[in-house]
């Protein structure tokens, strides 16, 4: 055989060998199409986006495979924040995708508002946009939220609604949103008012006295053309500092996802086992008799998850912000996750533990909480230094 027709002969047999390849391929594909339900997708209110109704919290998550296989899952739409990890949650995200075409997925990152008012405040919180884009390594997110907003004043502050408009009108965001821990409905409705923002992220679950409340706010969002996204779906993972009675996951997340005007949620992902469980909700959101009685029983429990009513706040002579403190030790014993908890001392401007020289407690819970216990308990992670929690 010459040299051409060995040539031609390996270039055959290895055209040969790749269509037979191909065709298992194909068949497989085919296999999976049969077995793998589609993933379930909303409409995310004005801006069209369509989102799979449970999409990524990366918030607590440092895997980059993670990322991919969340991707590869069909969890198109990711979420970091600004502050989240002291920005390496950004990078991390920023590593990973560019390896992705940018249209390919959807990502919505957070700043909190900037203090004062007026142009330094505007140059401010952009200037903090900026480096979370340089981060990201991209020129723009597509959802961009004023993050952890708690009233309607803050909702509408005029130097933020400015500098919202600006990263729009600049290119830096797609679509502008704010996020909400607590007073819901409050923040909800003057995002409505605003005209300004296309997306509200907000707190919602099962375990909320003012669940009610926060639908109907949803509901007149959702009329007005505003997005709804949803988080603490899961409120706080466990029932117990200790991790032994678990939430039923899917059930919470299912639970908040048969309103049919929450677009999508963002669980925080940081397992791959849990990134199986959230997935599945992807295909079926029906409901099983035992998901429901989990719920039940789930409701009836204090668990680790602060509605941040703030009814607690009126007993301590103090004043202090318990709600945010009774976040940040859902954090500590429900994610595990000592240095976002310290970060929120960090925020409020507190060390140590605040309760001390008070001889007795009058905040009470209507959860049932020991506050000063609760307190005394997590305020200790703002004595550990950074570097140990890194």
């Amino acid at each position: 055989m010459n040299i051409v027709d060995r040539r031609s002969f390996l270039r055959t047999s290895a055209l040969g060998a790749a269509g037979a390849l191909l065709t298992v391929s194909v068949s497989a594909q085919e296999r999976e199409k049969t077995t793998k339900k589609a993933v379930l997708r909303r409409t995310l209110g004005k801006t069209g986006l369509q989102l799979p109704v449970v999409s990524m919290g990366v918030m607590r998550a440092d895997n980059p495979g993670l990322v991919r296989a969340a991707l590869a899952a069909g969890m198109v739409h990711l979420d970091t924040a600004h502050g989240y990890q002291e920005g390496k949650n950004e990078e991390m995200l920023g590593q990973v995708l560019t390896e992705y075409p940018r249209e390919s997925f959807v990502i919505a990152s957070k700043v909190p508002p900037e203090s004062g008012d007026g142009k330094a405040a505007v140059q401010g919180w952009l200037a903090k946009v900026d480096m979370s884009l340089r981060r990201l390594q991209m020129d723009h997110v597509d959802i961009l939220y004023l993050h952890a907003i708690k009233t309607r004043a803050d909702t509408l502050a005029p130097s933020m609604l400015e500098a919202l408009q600006l990263a729009r009108e600049s290119g830096r965001a797609r679509f502008v949103g704010v996020s909400t821990h607590k007073n819901e409905p409050e923040v909800i409705d003057a995002a409505i008012e605003s005209g300004v923002y296309d997306v509200v992220l907000t707190s919602v679950n099962f375990k909320q006295d003012h669940y009610l409340e926060v639908k109907k706010a949803i509901e007149r969002a959702a009329r007005a053309g505003i997005g709804i996204v949803g988080m603490k779906t899961m409120a706080g993972g466990f029932l117990d500092k200790a991790k032994k009675q678990p939430l039923n996951c899917k059930a919470a997340l299912k639970f908040v996802l048969q309103d049919e005007n929450v677009c999508t949620t963002i669980p925080g992902i940081t397992s791959f086992e849990q990134l199986a469980e959230n997935a599945s909700v992807n295909e079926d959101l029906t409901m099983s008799d035992e998901e429901k009685a989990g719920l039940v029983s789930g409701r009836l429990e204090g668990g680790l998850y602060c509605q941040g009513c703030e009814h607690c706040v009126a007993g301590c002579p103090k004043q202090l912000p318990i709600p945010d403190m009774m976040r940040a030790y859902m954090y500590t014993y429900g994610y595990r996750d000592l240095a976002l908890a310290q970060t929120v001392f960090r925020t409020l401007g507190i060390s140590g533990n605040p309760c001390d020289g008070c001889s007795s407690c009058g905040a009470q819970c209507v959860k049932g909480f020991d506050v000063a216990e609760r307190i005394a308990d997590v305020s200790r992670v703002s004595s550990i230094p950074t570097e140990f929690l890194s």
